[in-house]
């Protein structure tokens, strides 16, 4: 991994959704709404409390999440679209 998010940041990526076809017309990929669903790539160095003791997080690398559908930073790395979010701004684990 080339990006290392700091804090509470949490670096995700896009579960992609399989193509749409309602009532027989494919929907082109401009026309679609972007997954709200993400995978938990790498976690940020974490928040702490008062005492200077680490909180730990919600999520682990490897979980799916669901998204708020405007927020957070998009990242291109070799291609690929990551989106830098900050743990509190993760609505719920999927599954």
């Amino acid at each position: 991994m080339k990006i290392k998010p700091l804090g509470e940041r949490v670096l995700l990526k896009r579960v992609e959704e399989d193509e749409q076809v309602r009532g027989g017309i494919i929907i082109p990929d401009s026309a679609k709404e972007k997954s709200q669903e993400a995978e938990v790539v790498a976690l940020g160095t974490g928040k702490k409390d008062d005492n200077g003791k680490a909180i730990p997080f919600n999520v682990k690398k490897g979980d799916k999440v669901l998204l708020p559908q405007y927020g957070g930073t998009a990242v291109k790395i070799d291609g690929i679209e990551y989106i830098l979010v900050e743990e509190d701004s993760i609505l719920g684990i999927v599954g």
